[in-house]
């Protein structure tokens, strides 16, 4: 299993615990929590030897559309595509953003 931790540049804005996603065959789970850092630090772990440099690009893909909350996020990889990687990111940012405490 390989480890990345990935900094991106961070606003405030106030985010609420999140879950979504489960480890399981072809899926992840991305876990948000708040932070106090002036930063988004993100955390992977996975199954896949693909690289730091792929899961940045995915980073920096969802970035383009909305600069990230400060936070910690941390994800679980089991070999998950690109296409569930990206909706999983989205659905939880969105859900940290947007909802009460969240647990899916």
């Amino acid at each position: 299993m390989d480890t990345f931790h990935i900094v991106r540049p961070a606003r405030k804005a106030p985010i609420n615990q999140t879950l979504v996603g489960y480890v399981g065959s072809g899926d992840l789970e991305v876990m948000i929590d708040n932070s106090d850092r002036p930063q988004a630090d993100i955390y992977i772990h996975s199954s896949s030897s693909a690289g730091e440099q792929r899961w940045l690009a995915l980073i920096e893909r969802i970035e383009a559309n909305q600069p990230l909350p400060m936070m910690r996020m941390d994800i679980h990889d089991f070999s998950a595509t690109p296409g569930v990687i990206r909706l999983r990111l989205e659905q939880a940012l969105e859900q940290a953003l947007t909802k009460e405490a969240s647990y899916e």
